[in-house]
């Protein structure tokens, strides 16, 4: 499946799995729609006829809250039916809003505390060091996450154990849950910030696919340092009254909201 394709069903997923569970945080899955189908759908090393592969990638979505994307693109890509994404917040269902690995056949760890995503996917580059092994761990983390002490001391860790198998996408919306990063905690200089605590930084558009392949496959290799890419996206990308709009990390898409939100994704 082209990646754009599988974006653009994530989004859609997303949106109807968010409407029929009346659940949150749909502007925060549509802003990792485009990197999370470059992951599955390029990048990832992973089998949905295998997905405990000892020789796999591995993957943690470190905000936990955008766990909606996740699944879809597992559905999509095979792990398990695409019809279990209607059971998505249900009473009882296992696909619970904040990602679990419960039953879910790839997902890797159970988040939703924001700040322990990279701390996790640390101390698994560094046990695939020690073992030898040749697989990379990426972890998707939210701009927010930064506020968390713990994702700087994991930092320092990464680089002082040279963990260049691991992998640290941003995705850099620039708003947290009821205001902007700006006006809660400013990030900025974000990337010298990060290069100074001993990462290979890059910056990049985190809704082009080209861009993010670029990244994912081509960036700095064997350095001895961890990759860190920042990526620039947008919260609610692709439903025009939902981009830049803070209100969709909590509302739920219902009614005309819904049906409009689908009809511009279909019409993408």
């Amino acid at each position: 499946m082209a990646m754009k394709e599988l974006a653009k069903r994530i989004r859609l997923h997303a949106l109807r799995m968010t409407h029929l569970g009346k659940s949150s945080h749909i502007g925060s899955v549509l802003s990792i729609a485009d990197i999370l189908a470059v992951l599955y759908g390029k990048v990832l090393e992973v089998s949905p006829d295998e997905p405990r592969l000892p020789t796999r990638d591995r993957f943690i979505l470190s905000k936990g809250h955008s766990g909606a994307g996740v699944y879809a693109a597992l559905a999509e890509t095979g792990f398990f039916p695409v019809k279990d994404l209607d059971k998505h917040y249900q009473d009882g269902s296992q696909l619970s809003g904040h990602v679990s690995h419960k039953g879910i056949p790839g997902v890797e760890l159970s988040t939703g505390s924001l700040g322990h995503g990279l701390s996790v996917a640390a101390g698994m580059a560094l046990s695939a060091k020690l073992d030898e092994k040749n697989h990379k761990v990426y972890v998707l983390m939210s701009d927010g996450e930064w506020d968390e002490g713990s994702n700087w001391e994991a930092a320092l860790f990464a680089a002082q154990f040279k963990l260049d198998n691991l992998v640290v996408i941003i995705d850099y919306n620039k708003l947290q849950s009821i205001k902007s990063i700006e006006n809660t905690i400013g990030l900025e200089p974000f990337a010298l910030k990060l290069k100074s605590f001993g990462a290979d930084v890059m910056e990049i558009d985190g809704h082009s696919h080209q861009d993010l392949e670029d990244a994912l496959l081509k960036g700095p290799v064997n350095n001895n340092k961890p990759i860190c890419i920042i990526a620039h996206t947008t919260k609610g990308k692709g439903v025009s009254f939902m981009e830049n709009n803070v209100l969709w990390h909590y509302r739920s898409p219902q009614g005309e909201e819904y049906k409009n939100a689908v009809k511009e994704i279909e019409n993408q």
